[in-house]
């Protein structure tokens, strides 16, 4: 019975024991606040570049067709060459209209032999009604065939012309200078000339210069606006503002123009504005067509810049976490812009002054308290 006692009073105390151990492993196993490093945004004085997406497009594009009906006699370029203004593309048979304006030469020939014929007879009428050896009728019947006959040879002289112009557009020479596409009528075909239903023969677009065609949000056009009446910015409308544009497969904007357009209305559809910028293109790299990703000079100003990695997602909105004196985070809706020296523009929504979370913003919770770690927003050019 003693023995039993012992062992029965060891187990209370072994019992007791462990659970004295359980309360303080419990009472020590609250973790500290996570640490998160923070820094104040930067503020610098700045060259704003505006980011569009567009598409280049020709500053000419003409579809080439006949102006004179006719079966095609020969083609003079190659598909996709380079043409001149006035190089000679397709020949229309000229037979017909040589022969028009043969028959229109000859009919201004007897047109001229009548109005002589008439004008001497009012010639030789004029001292025969003054003796009045002639009628006033008479001489005012010859008089009026003379001036009929002048009238011929004018309708006469104006049929030639007409005829000489169209057998000129039996060539049809090339309008303007750029980039021909393939053609569409092969010689032998019987094509349609005119101002109505003419044949499409091809078609070229001009290569230098070359049009940028965006649309820029009614937001920015409005601060744009802004910018200007406040004479910090001059509008694209009176100013040929400063654009680069790089290609899809570029990585730096080298491609430099000017602003030369901006559209007169805002599309209430889309809330956008056209805008277009022109580039020289001597080499003929830019394509109409081509997808380009463009910046436009936005001026200058002070700006505060953060990391775009400090940059959170709430539904449709921009946030950054900020952190109090006590250690507690908080959140504030922002307006970005956009990267400058590697580094995220906030146009709004965030003071020079604010502590937001640049490292860490994973273990961030808002309400919450955070042991904050100084950190540095330095630009990538610094």
């Amino acid at each position: 019975m003693m023995a039993r006692g012992v062992l029965l009073g060891f187990l209370i105390f072994a019992a007791l024991g462990l659970a004295g151990c359980d309360g303080k492993q419990a009472a020590g196993s609250a973790p500290p606040p996570p640490p998160v490093t923070v820094a104040r945004p930067l503020q610098k004085t700045i060259t704003e570049w505006d980011e569009y997406t567009g598409r280049f497009t020709a500053v000419e594009t003409v579809e080439v067709r006949a102006r004179v009906s006719g079966f095609i006699d020969s083609i003079h370029f190659k598909d996709g060459d380079v043409v001149k203004q006035g190089d000679l593309l397709f020949i229309i048979d000229p037979r017909p209209y040589r022969i028009a304006v043969e028959q229109a030469k000859a009919d201004l020939e007897r047109a001229r032999a009548k109005l002589d014929i008439a004008s001497l007879d009012l010639e030789r009428a004029t001292p025969l009604v003054r003796n009045q050896t002639l009628t006033e009728r008479e001489f005012d019947t010859r008089r009026s065939t003379q001036r009929d006959a002048a009238g011929a040879v004018a309708s006469s002289e104006a049929a030639v012309k007409q005829a000489s112009l169209n057998l000129e557009w039996t060539e049809v020479r090339a309008p303007i200078a750029g980039r021909i596409s393939d053609r569409r009528v092969d010689a032998g075909n019987l094509i349609t000339g005119g101002q109505t239903g003419a044949t499409l023969l091809t078609a070229i677009v001009s290569i230098d210069p070359i049009y940028f065609i965006f649309d820029g949000s009614e937001a920015d056009f409005i601060r744009y606006l802004r910018l200007a009446a406040i004479g910090a910015r001059p509008s694209s409308r009176d100013a040929p503002n400063p654009v680069s544009v790089r290609l899809a497969d570029e990585q730096d904007y080298k491609h430099q123009g000017k602003m030369n357009f901006v559209d007169n209305v805002v599309n209430a559809k889309t809330g956008t504005i056209r805008g277009r910028a022109v580039f020289d293109n001597k080499d003929g790299l830019l394509t109409p067509g081509f997808f380009g990703r463009m910046r436009l000079f936005g001026g200058k100003h002070d700006a505060l810049l953060i990391p775009d990695s400090a940059i959170a997602s709430d539904q449709a909105s921009k946030i950054v976490f900020t952190v109090a004196d006590d250690g507690t985070v908080g959140t504030k809706r922002i307006e970005i812009g956009p990267i400058i020296d590697g580094l995220r523009m906030v146009r709004s929504g965030l003071a020079q002054t604010d502590r937001i979370v640049v490292e860490g913003i994973q273990r961030a919770r808002p309400g919450q308290k955070v042991t904050p770690e100084s950190g540095k927003v330095e630009a990538a050019n610094q």
